[in-house]
């Protein structure tokens, strides 16, 4: 892995204080598989790891902007115990619960409930479809580049004129806050 590996810990607290670009990428290249693994064998999945991830790692560089990151701590053992509590606290959540829980459900369903189902289904788009209303211009058009025009990350930070980080970031809290919209307008209507 590039001359990360080659650098002592102190050289690369400094490199991520000066948003040294190069470095922070191979750092994030190196413990990013370690993390996906983490997760994989945690209840998790590729999507969830890359945004835990992600929002770790911003996490960790703030902290470090910050100067909260002790001397002498090894930047790679601190970035990956931010992900593995912040991945340890999505596992606590009431979002993954639920969706444990409804996973739980749908295996449990007899072949008896396929009318109700296609309500259920019905429902859950009706609410989708408000909650994209609602969701504001700009997480609108993220989510629709990236889940409707399938686009890559990059091309869509350099179309919204944003990092790739900011873009992983941004399309994060987008789909938590579609996420709370959709279940308020289920709930409520």
């Amino acid at each position: 892995m590039g001359n990360t590996l080659h650098q002592n810990n102190n050289q690369l607290v400094t490199a991520f204080k000066n948003n040294e670009q190069k470095v922070m990428q191979e750092v994030y290249q190196n413990m990013f598989p370690k993390f996906r693994n983490y997760v994989f064998n945690n209840h998790g999945n590729e999507a969830q790891a890359k945004d835990v991830f992600q929002e770790s790692f911003i996490s960790c560089w703030r902290n470090i902007k910050k100067d909260k990151l002790k001397e002498n701590s090894d930047l790679e053992a601190y970035l990956f115990t931010i992900a593995k509590n912040k991945w340890t606290d999505y596992l606590r959540s009431a979002h993954f619960k639920k969706m444990v829980s409804d996973e739980g459900l749908i295996a449990m369903r007899s072949n008896n409930e396929e009318q109700w189902d296609e309500k259920e289904e019905e429902s859950k788009l009706n609410a989708l479809h408000e909650a994209l209303k609602q969701i504001g211009a700009s997480c609108k058009k993220l989510l629709t580049q990236f889940y409707f025009e399938r686009k890559a990350m990059d091309e869509i930070a350099k179309d919204l004129q944003l990092t790739s980080a900011s873009v992983r970031n941004k399309k994060y809290r987008c789909m938590e806050k579609l996420r709370a919209l959709a279940m308020e307008t289920k709930n409520n209507g």
